[in-house]
């Protein structure tokens, strides 16, 4: 019935679709950098056609690739070789695929969501409209969310397998049926098989993550097994503390107020939180810190919890504050640690006269917080 038609020139068909699919492989070179042959020859075709016709014409781009790649690669060939420009009189949108080879026919048809990067939303209405027969819910965003979403999500399964293998080999060096255990890790679907701890943020720290972590790396060096997922992620930790100093620093303050000392909320355990870290790395960078914590009260404080603040924080006297008023009253940059509500009400109050810096994206409409003069870590 002439609903399917195939071309060697694929430059004949431009003028007779309304939409391109880019299909194309984005092969890793020997560094790891996309090779982006097929892209290039393919958006060069697609520009060539789009000389051909008066319509307004969308081109979809399937292919996995870095963020950057379609606003500025892919878009740049085909205003190049159309003698046209994207957004006026054609249309570009960003729409991976997540597709398992001998899956893909049914991946197609019941995805978990369809997202599509646009920079206009015509553009994203024409790409939408292609999958009016599929029940799954549809995600509008920018062009380099919908290129990052298909790596993250890749790098994330190969992180969970490498994971499982890695407590695998510590299981079988012992002895264990390590399935059994993995069957109870994912029976957690509190915290372990859900979204817990999946937003980016500060650095954890506490009594019990860096200790546990600490042994159970110890002791599998001791067996003799090698796990360099799970050795990486202390490391992989500070790399976070020290990206809150970086912030710090490029904001050019002098006075700093920390609001939250414990690793969370409702505590006073300040074991290995990396709050401490931070202040002694903004002291040795000659920045003044002053710190309010409702529920840390040193004088309160027992056994090694107090032995910790003596031994990392003797200081804690004279930096700690009662009130909140205190600490924002004097500075010029207030770093946010901890997710609270009177925290969230405080900054509201402080209309721009200091600098927001937030490690825990204190609510989704965050950046209104001191009248906008707001950064978070990494949004």
């Amino acid at each position: 019935n002439g609903r399917l038609r195939a071309r060697q020139d694929g430059v004949s068909l431009v003028p007779w679709a309304d939409v391109s699919l880019i299909c194309v492989g984005t092969p890793a070179a020997a560094d790891g950098s996309q090779v982006l042959e097929y892209l290039h020859n393919v958006a060069t075709e697609i520009g060539r056609g789009l000389r051909e016709t008066p319509n307004y014409h969308v081109v979809v781009l399937r292919s996995t690739v870095f963020p950057g790649t379609t606003r500025t690669f892919l878009s740049r060939l085909l205003e190049e070789h159309s003698n046209r420009q994207a957004g006026r009189d054609f249309g570009i949108v960003a729409n991976p695929e997540f597709l398992r080879e001998t899956k893909a026919i049914s991946d197609f048809y019941a995805p978990p969501y369809i997202v599509i990067g646009e920079s206009d939303s015509r553009s994203g209405d024409i790409a939408a409209a292609l999958y009016r027969g599929i029940q799954a819910p549809i995600h509008r965003v920018s062009f380099e969310e919908a290129e990052i979403l298909k790596l993250t999500n890749n790098a994330f399964h190969a992180l969970k397998i490498g994971f499982a293998n890695e407590i695998g080999r510590i299981c079988d060096r012992l002895g264990m049926d390590s399935h059994s255990v993995m069957k109870l890790v994912c029976a957690d679907t509190k915290l372990n098989i859900s979204s817990a701890y999946l937003r980016p943020g500060f650095a954890f720290g506490g009594s019990c993550l860096p200790k546990d972590l600490r042994s159970l790396t110890y002791n599998a060096r001791r067996l003799g097994v090698e796990i360099p997922i799970l050795e990486a992620v202390l490391p992989s930790n500070r790399l976070q503390i020290d990206a809150a100093r970086l912030k710090v620093h490029d904001l050019g303050a002098r006075r700093v107020a920390v609001l939250g000392l414990s690793f969370k909320p409702e505590t006073d355990d300040l074991r290995e939180t990396p709050v401490i870290d931070l202040i002694r790395y903004l002291w040795q960078d000659g920045v003044d810190v002053l710190v309010h914590d409702p529920d840390v009260n040193p004088d309160k404080m027992l056994g090694s919890n107090r032995e910790y603040l003596e031994r990392h924080l003797p200081q804690i006297n004279q930096i700690l504050r009662p009130e909140i008023s205190d600490v924002l009253n004097q500075c010029e940059v207030v770093v946010v640690t901890q997710k609270r509500p009177e925290f969230a009400a405080a900054l509201q109050a402080l209309n721009g006269r200091a600098t927001v810096l937030d490690l825990v994206r204190l609510s989704e409409d965050a950046s209104s917080l001191s009248q906008g003069n707001y950064k978070g870590i990494s949004w």
